[in-house]
């Protein structure tokens, strides 16, 4: 049993009952072993043992006070898995389905995804199994402001910086961060995603959608390709997929469906996303809507059936593992070309080999989504120098970023023999950078 098979086998046995985070493990360290033959120290060092262990794990109850008067109890959680190259750096998801399994397996993507944006940020994950649907704003208030008690004494601007994530928008940071700088009375840049009016930075929130594209159209242009033309289908409904959409209009791609967790709209003659952004970002309402709204438009019930419409580019945007293994056949089947993972490990393992088989270049999430953490760490810098940037200098600098990334995984998958493998590339080119600095730091 060589090293990287003895890690995965004692991380399983330590870590029982987290089938997310064997998965994101399994996938991270199983293409390392080129780099680990090539690094000997590694292995006496015990890096592979420390980078896949979280250096702190905060795990808290949650108590608030609904509309009714009754006390509710939620757990919340916090891993700050990595600072080698920075302060720890990842979301809060409030959403029913956390746990701690989910938060180690995005705490793990985290760190290479933050080392790949070529920026000095370590990686975190945090959230709760807390449902902000259908709840009113003073119950929102209530559950952030609780969390926050707790949460406070283990964050800082020089620590860990969280940001927002699933179920965390513009209105829960806010209530994040007002709790936050009452409690220590200090008026910081410990969060991102805040509002304009108080330190947030223009393009965050369209940051990742924008991003994915962005490195897309890259890996496109240098094959003689581009968005021009192009039939999109885009998973989720939330401000990655809107704001994917968006991108990929302005290039020349018709983006033709998109979903949210009632079902999926297919619109032949393209999405209208000044609709989508009615129903979603000030009706808070449901996609079924869309059909009602738009001729020639239709709502299916459920969403895995959204990866059977023939497209060009496929962009999962929802969840984790969303794409398995049969729908990543059909896609194949019907002529994808492109697909670049705008959420965290949206495609499973074996969905990812039918992809790879198939000569589909694929991005995976660490590489394609990474804009929205990059620009959260500009937002970091534009704080530290009491800065504002203009949303076209922000706009540029996200691209260079996301373009930049491409070289980097692509050279990196060359380099070790693994050329148009874009999981190889980004898993190796994000874990050197962090290696190299747990190597120098010593024992720790």
């Amino acid at each position: 049993m060589n090293y990287v098979e003895r890690v995965l086998e004692n991380l399983k046995a330590q870590n029982p009952n987290e089938p997310e985070f064997h998965q994101a493990a399994t996938e991270i360290l199983t293409t390392l072993a080129p780099v680990v033959e090539k690094h000997p120290e590694y292995e006496a060092a015990g890096l592979l043992e420390r980078f896949v262990e979280p250096e702190r794990v905060i795990m808290f109850r949650v108590p608030w006070i609904d509309d009714s008067g009754k006390v509710q109890v939620n757990k919340g959680y916090r891993v700050q898995f990595n600072s080698a190259i920075g302060p720890y750096k990842g979301g809060l998801r409030f959403d029913p389905s956390v746990n701690l399994s989910i938060i180690k397996f995005l705490g793990l993507e985290q760190i290479l995804k933050n080392s790949l944006t070529g920026l000095p940020i370590g990686g975190g994950k945090g959230g709760s199994n807390f449902d902000p649907k259908g709840k009113s704003d003073r119950e929102i208030m209530s559950f952030c402001q609780s969390f926050m008690t707790e949460l406070y004494r283990h964050i800082g601007a020089d620590t860990d910086v969280p940001a927002g994530d699933i179920g965390v928008g513009g209105r829960e940071i806010g209530f994040l961060f007002g709790q936050y700088k009452r409690i220590r009375d200090e008026h910081v840049g410990v969060l991102t995603g805040r509002g304009l009016s108080y330190g947030g930075s223009l393009v965050r929130t369209e940051a990742t959608g924008y991003g994915l594209v962005y490195i897309t159209d890259e890996a496109m242009r240098v094959r003689g390709d581009s968005f021009k033309g192009k039939t999109v289908v885009i998973s989720g409904s939330g401000n990655v997929a809107i704001y994917a959409c968006e991108k990929a209009q302005s290039l020349g791609a018709k983006v033709v469906a998109m979903y949210d967790r009632g079902g999926y709209v297919y619109d032949p003659a393209g999405i209208k996303l000044d609709v989508i952004k009615q129903i979603k970002e000030v009706e808070r309402g449901k996609l079924k809507d869309y059909a009602q709204r738009v001729s020639g438009a239709t709502y299916t019930e459920g969403c895995r059936g959204i990866w059977t419409i023939p497209c060009d580019v496929a962009l999962p945007c929802a969840t984790q593992n969303e794409i398995d293994e049969n729908s990543a056949k059909i896609l194949v089947k019907n002529g994808v070309k492109y697909v670049a993972e705008g959420a965290n490990m949206p495609s499973t393992l074996e969905a990812i080999s039918v992809f790879q088989k198939g000569g589909v270049v694929f991005l995976p999430a660490k590489a394609a989504n990474a804009g929205g953490v990059a620009t959260s760490a500009l937002e970091m810098a534009q704080s530290s120098g009491r800065m504002f940037w203009t949303f076209g200098e922000v706009d540029k600098k996200l691209k260079d970023i996301m373009v930049n990334i491409y070289h980097n995984i692509d050279g990196a998958a060359k380099e070790y023999g693994y050329a148009g493998n874009y999981v190889m590339g980004a898993n190796i080119a994000g874990f050197i950078k962090v290696a190299t600095a747990m190597m120098s730091h010593g024992i720790v």
